[in-house]
């Protein structure tokens, strides 16, 4: 090909999802000028292929023209993605300082990374023909088989799924192929949907006051960007605010974004949104089909769908109509993405508004301190909901000191005692213990030796019912040990609590009594925590014991007795978010009790009962606890009042990190940024993790502006040192624990 015919061709700058934060340039196939910016591409990478982002057309490359590959095929006759999407992930890209095409790409589901048609699956649907309508079941007398299946045509409506179909009878095809051939029955094809619309609503309930309150002051600022900060008490009513002023935006025919932090919330409040509303709902989170998801966001991308309920990652999807974000439980740290893009949900959902032009609301019980901050700031409105809805009231609170005393599998003799009034009074009994397994240790009585795992610095946790020693990090399990590999002795104890030995305390202390225990370990089957919930909600079960899946966003009406087992452990911790943790932990699970007309008491069993944060918790409340570290946290210049940035790093020898890190440090030295404080490099909190030794660095600015300045001269050289090929690294901006 000429010189002269190489310039006229265009070229195009595409983003591929690869740890490389650059753009790729290509060529476009034979006799195409033009693609569209957002859609997807099949290109030639290396010795494979991939698809890309289209970002921008230009008609010159860094590279020589005569070496552009060609791209193999255009996946999207348009872009998936609007103009306000590219600006939310490009921004994104750059303060988390993340390669631009792995960005993109976490904004769509696995099916269209891979390069599936962006189209909605099709349903073939069986309808009753005009001859059909004319006909009646009498004259299939002599095929019973046919007979049945057309009755259900008739009574069930005149068109039916291949799905519906199913259910009806297994063996449905001969039959309808037969009732095709007398030309009775015709097909169709409809858009296959993962909702469904319910015709029949239930009414707004009453708002009280303050509800009304609020729902007033959110309904007075649909128009424009805002961010509201809805702190309300457990139980207070939150749900119905979101959902009234969610039917007010649904009537201008908008479409709702709401993020929920777990999974196991989304099936009870998809329940409630589908009672409530007349309009299509979709529902996105990681338990759900690759089907699932590709569906789902499609819906929401092309407008077929009105409402999304989802978790993290349902962020970014596209919104044809957008109208509203709402993001409960804001405070969770799950809405921080712990691995690869390190993203903040909460925080781009600001940014997605902001440049939508529309309001988000962020709700808890339990405010993070970065938000309550933002409000002090004046930068978020307040709205409170002081008090429980209906006539629910506040549980009270019981501080049990077990130090020196005797505990049967870590309930104390006062606890035991309010559970059997509870239970005498046919009254459920939550218990929360934020540790699975049987035991976190297994020790040898006679010389002290701990099962310990080869991989990482940490205990095998004993799992009883399996008969294993698992650990929670890496994953490595092994056969529950007989006899101790040290000293051969047969005095191997169980050291410590996990849900799993206390289920086994409570079946001998309450024989007679329905238990059920909710860990990640119990509820692994599909379906199985949705029919546990089910029972416990049909008040089928008297105990229900569980890990972090218990302390929020559940309503168990029979709840009367909550008890959390051991608040120590998040008094003394390394981490300086730990006590806001546990905090925030304490309230949430404590509002689980009295949600209904019965009054509820909260147990905290505590060696510290003099703890001076736990006496302003339980004393003063979540806002004077907040109020307290906040201005502990100012004093020592830590977050919200200043900002980080945290390097990770590991590799298999414990060497290697530590000049990667050294090198790093003196980089950031010559950049002359000595705002930034500099932290470490120290080993990790768990410093050997699944054979690999991690080490970091924490970065530290008063002012995010001078830390991202830093990052963005520091990032990209750290890509080309030459101790970087010896190790693993990831930058982890305004980390929310430091392991």
């Amino acid at each position: 090909m000429a010189n002269s015919t190489y310039k006229s061709l265009p070229i195009f700058k595409i983003a591929i999802a690869v740890p490389l934060n650059r753009l790729f340039d290509y060529l476009a196939p034979e006799n195409v000028t033009h693609i569209p910016v957002g859609s997807r591409v099949l290109v030639p990478f290396g010795k494979s292929k991939k698809v890309g982002f289209v970002i921008a057309q230009s008609t010159r490359s860094e590279i020589k023209i005569e070496r552009l590959k060609t791209i193999i095929e255009i996946l999207d006759k348009c872009s998936l993605l609007s103009a306000k999407d590219f600006q939310l992930l490009q921004w994104a890209s750059d303060y988390y300082h993340y390669p631009i095409g792995e960005v993109i790409s976490a904004a769509f589901p696995v099916s269209l990374r891979k390069g599936k048609a962006a189209i909605l699956p099709q349903e073939k649907h069986y309808i009753l023909s005009a001859k059909g309508e004319c006909i009646k079941p009498e004259q299939l007398l002599k095929t019973p088989k046919q007979k049945i299946i057309f009755e259900h045509f008739l009574s069930l409506g005149k068109s039916l799924s291949s799905a519906r179909l199913t259910k009806l009878d297994k063996n449905w095809r001969p039959a309808v192929k037969a009732l095709m051939k007398k030309g009775l029955i015709s097909t169709q094809s409809n858009l296959k949907t993962t909702n469904n619309i319910n015709l029949q609503t239930e009414s707004a309930l009453a708002a009280n006051k303050p509800q009304q309150h609020a729902i007033n002051q959110l309904s007075g600022k649909l128009k424009a960007f805002s961010v509201t900060l809805l702190e309300g008490v457990t139980g207070s009513g939150k749900t119905e605010v979101y959902m009234q002023v969610i039917e007010k935006v649904l009537d201008d025919g908008l479409q709702v974004i709401v993020l929920l932090p777990e999974i196991t919330l989304t099936p009870q409040l998809e329940s409630r949104f589908r009672k409530r509303f007349s309009v299509a709902i979709s529902v996105s989170h990681s338990k759900l089909t690759e089907r699932q998801r590709h569906s789902a966001w499609l819906e929401i991308q092309q407008g077929h769908s009105a409402i999304l309920l989802g978790t993290r990652s349902a962020m970014f999807t596209p919104l044809q109509k957008p109208g509203l974000i709402i993001l409960d439980e804001e405070h969770d740290s799950s809405f921080k993405q712990q691995e690869g893009f390190r993203f903040s949900a909460r925080d781009l959902a600001i940014v997605r508004a902001k440049l939508l032009n529309i309001p988000v609301v962020l709700g808890s019980a339990t405010p993070s301190l970065e938000s309550l901050h933002n409000v002090n700031k004046k930068r978020f409105q307040l709205l409170q909901l002081p008090e429980r809805a209906g006539i629910a009231i506040e549980p009270e609170f019981l501080l049990f000191d077990v130090r020196n005393k005797i505990l049967q599998d870590g309930l104390s003799e006062p606890l035991l005692t309010l559970i059997k009034k509870t239970l005498d009074k046919k009254e459920q009994v939550l218990l929360f213990l934020n540790r699975r397994g049987f035991a976190p240790v297994q020790i040898c009585h006679s010389c002290s030796w701990v099962a310990r795992c080869h991989r990482c610095d940490t205990s095998l946790v004993i799992h009883y019912a399996e008969k294993v020693l698992r650990c929670h990090h890496c994953g490595h399990q092994q056969s529950l040990l007989q006899q101790c590999p040290a000293c051969k002795s047969g005095e191997l104890q169980a050291l410590g609590l996990g849900t799993e030995r206390v289920e086994k305390a409570l079946q001998t202390l309450f024989p007679q009594q329905k238990i059920i225990r909710l860990d990640r370990d119990s509820t692994q089957r599909k379906g199985t925590l949705e029919n546990h919930l089910e029972q416990i909600n049909q008040g089928n079960v008297d105990i229900i014991l569980g890990t972090q899946m218990l302390a929020k966003g559940h309503h168990f009406p029979n709840v009367t007795l909550v008890a959390i087992l051991d608040v120590d452990s998040g008094l003394f911790s390394i981490d300086f978010h730990a006590t806001e943790k546990l905090a925030q932990l304490i309230i949430q699970v404590a509002g689980r009790a009295g949600r209904a007309e019965k009054s509820g008491r909260v147990v905290l069993q505590t060696r510290q009962p003099n703890h001076p944060l736990l006496s302003i918790l339980l004393k003063d409340g979540y806002n004077a606890f907040a109020k307290t570290v906040l201005a502990e946290r100012q004093q020592a210049m830590l977050p919200p009042f200043s900002f980080q940035a945290l390097l990770r790093v590991y590799a298999r020898s414990p060497d290697e990190p530590q000049i990667f890190l050294n090198v790093v440090t003196g980089l950031i030295q010559n950049l002359n940024h000595q705002q930034t404080r500099i932290l470490g490099p120290v080993s990790a909190p768990m410093a050997k993790r699944a054979g690999y030794y991690h080490f970091q660095l924490l970065l530290q600015n008063t002012q995010r502006q001078s830390l991202h300045v830093l990052l963005t001269l520091l990032i990209p050289q750290l890509y080309t040192l030459k101790e970087s090929k010896k190790v693993r690294w990831s930058l982890d901006v305004d980390p929310v624990d430091l392991y």
